[in-house]
């Protein structure tokens, strides 16, 4: 098993848009071919378009690109873009008098970051697109995670600045990647060594506190009223599966943010991971689904270690405490 590039899987493009000074921004992972997907909402909060036509029963069978947002609901625009984009490109699927291209996406809360009046919307989604290329995909401060935060249990005068990551393995013939950004209400941990990697800070800033203990230890007497989070996501890989099985890896990808963010899945979050098949490469979907976790967790550590200070926000460049 090696480490790989996501752009290494043939027939994904990915691109990223963002106002650095409003921080925001929009990702953007297209098979221009059409690609087997499925979702997975955890979170309490979600904000999503075209999820339910990923479920199994229902008559599509496959998408063409999956938009990871900022801006809270008003971020679904840029999904308008990617439209325009996919249909000047005659992708889609013929509905005799045009193409109809199929775009999934989620949403992450960054509004009380930077300027809340600027959230990603059509032109944005049209420019990932323009940007989208199958060479590089750049990690940190940008796209969807451009305004990404972590640890906010305090609020925001004490959370940390966090990002957009990816990770990739070839097992075989195999590949499997995630991408993903890292907006959680808690804290991120290193799975492997226990160490917390970015998340609340104490009132001097000068070491982690522990957000799980915050929540247990206050319920009764503090109110949670950050309610802007979720982390958003996506599984790309080249193997075949059928929608019934990309739904069950973009499940067991899940088990990658459990073991790094603490707590995952809240009622604060809108916890989402999409699953993106090529049909290029025969697998058993339990190896895929377990990949798919592996993965995921390095994809966080990397959305956090390589975000870069934003707005005053400290990220893990700042921190040798």
């Amino acid at each position: 098993m090696k480490e790989i590039s996501i752009t290494d899987i043939e027939g994904i493009k990915i691109g990223h848009a963002q106002d650095l000074d409003a921080a925001t921004g929009c990702t953007v992972v297209i098979g221009e071919e059409g690609v087997t997907a499925g979702v997975d909402v955890r979170g309490g909060a979600p904000g999503t378009r075209e999820t339910d036509l990923l479920d199994p029963v229902n008559l599509v069978e496959q998408i063409h690109a999956v938009v990871m947002t900022g801006g809270s609901s008003f971020g679904l625009d840029a999904a308008s873009g990617v439209m325009q984009y996919l249909e000047e490109k005659k992708i889609g699927i013929d509905v005799l008098v045009t193409k109809v291209p199929i775009v999934c996406g989620a949403v992450l809360f960054d509004l009380t970051i930077g300027d809340h009046r600027i959230r990603p919307d059509k032109e944005m989604g049209y420019q990932a697109c323009l940007n989208a290329n199958d060479n590089e995909c750049a990690e940190g401060s940008v796209g969807a995670g451009a305004g990404a935060t972590v640890g906010k249990i305090l609020g925001m005068e004490r959370c940390m600045k966090s990002g957009l990551g990816t990770y990739c393995i070839q097992t075989g013939d195999l590949k499997v990647a995630a991408i993903v950004a890292v907006n959680c209400l808690g804290d991120v941990i290193d799975p492997k060594t226990g160490e917390t990697l970015a998340g609340v800070l104490d009132e001097n800033k000068e070491r982690f506190l522990s957000s799980e203990e915050i929540m247990i230890k206050e319920f009764a007497g503090r109110k949670i009223e950050f309610s802007g989070n979720t982390t958003i996501g996506v599984i790309v890989t080249n193997a075949k599966l059928t929608k019934s099985e990309t739904n069950k890896v973009a499940s067991m990808a899940h088990n990658g943010y459990g073991r790094t963010m603490r707590p995952a899945h809240t009622m604060f979050d809108g916890d989402t991971i999409f699953a993106v098949a090529t049909g290029m490469v025969d697998t058993d979907v339990s190896v895929a689904g377990l990949l798919a976790a592996r993965i995921m967790e390095q994809a966080v550590i990397r959305a956090v270690k390589r975000a870069t200070p934003l707005c005053g926000l400290k990220s893990y460049s700042d921190c040798a405490f």
